[in-house]
């Protein structure tokens, strides 16, 4: 596993030029990256949700579109039209944003319902169905959306569906007053991201995808995995617990924490580190756990408290 290490060293390096201070974040980003998986960057504005979506974009030699949502948007802006070409008296099916390797959705809540659901097929399945043909997506496809939690105004939550189809929620948080004074360097003559170079090609992307599954996962951990997920639908603070694509979700992205730290196997501290970005936003809290403040992450954090860490045979050397 250490050309996945080196691999994820390269790539987190390149993104932390332009991202001061936020190595956490970047690092669940290249794990929802080689995961395959789509990414859910929440967070109040201005902390740069949507430069770490562009500066991805540009470290990867993929192709890159971007979708500013706003409420008038319609489906087919998303995915793509169908027009009736008159010289070849046939229609012709024109590619919508969607049809990129990394597709940044910018303000996903801003979107009416029925637009947003225009992203499940794509996010699910990788695949858009238009006229009634279907028509494939480019490989590897990935989905950065970002949404600002505190606006309510001209906004529509994201649906439960909607959630669950995002391997992770990361947030970034405000940046401390060392790593401010820092960013004020950094762009007091230009923004860094316009010099930001590709570090990592598309078959670079695809081979570490692949070796990524090749990471051993002991049954003591699958048992732990599930036993977590669980817990989320046992809870009686938690209205609607973690469906098994979150069972599915947490398993994958173990797998890419341990190889990104050199190891072929993994621990249950690959688990616990990503269960709460994993899981939290799949929970709905009860009514009454809302009222006493509780949240999603708390919920999952004393689940992580409460449930026994397996205890030995996750290592390599149990494996046959």
């Amino acid at each position: 596993m250490a050309d996945i290490q080196a691999f994820g060293k390269k790539l987190i390096s390149n993104l932390e030029k332009v991202i001061v201070g936020k190595r956490r974040p970047i690092e669940l980003i290249v794990v929802g990256l080689l995961c395959q998986g789509h990414v859910l960057i929440e967070d109040v504005p201005g902390v740069g949700k949507t430069v770490l979506a562009r500066s991805l974009a540009k470290s990867l030699g993929c192709s890159f579109k971007r979708l500013q949502f706003t409420p008038d948007m319609l489906p087919s802006d998303v995915t793509g039209v169908s027009i009736y070409n008159q010289s070849k008296l046939a229609f012709e099916f024109r590619p919508g944003p969607i049809f990129a390797q990394v597709v940044l959705v910018d303000e996903i809540n801003r979107a009416t319902p029925k637009t947003q659901a225009a992203l499940l097929e794509a996010m699910e399945e990788r695949q858009v169905t238009v006229d009634g043909k279907t028509h494939p997506l480019p490989n590897p496809s990935m989905v950065l959306a970002t949404q600002n939690p505190i606006e309510y105004e001209g906004t529509f939550p994201l649906p439960e569906a909607q959630l669950d189809r995002f391997l992770l929620r990361v947030r970034l948080g405000y940046p401390n007053s060392t790593d401010e004074i820092e960013i004020l360097n950094r762009q007091q003559l230009r923004h860094p991201i316009e010099t930001l170079k590709s570090v990592i090609k598309v078959d670079e992307l695809k081979e570490a995808m692949e070796e990524i599954k090749k990471v051993y996962v002991s049954d003591a951990i699958k048992r732990y995995v599930v036993e977590l997920t669980n817990r989320t639908r046992q809870n009686a603070d938690v209205y609607l617990g973690a469906s098994p694509r979150g069972s599915l979700a947490l398993f994958r992205t173990g797998q890419v924490a341990a190889a990104l730290a050199g190891r072929d196997y993994v621990l249950p501290d690959d688990i616990k580190r990503l269960a709460v970005p994993v899981l939290a936003h799949r929970i709905i809290v009860g009514t009454a756990a809302r009222l006493r403040e509780l949240s999603a992450e708390k919920i999952v954090y004393e689940i992580l408290d409460n449930t026994p860490v397996p205890g030995g045979d996750y290592e390599a050397s149990s494996r046959k």
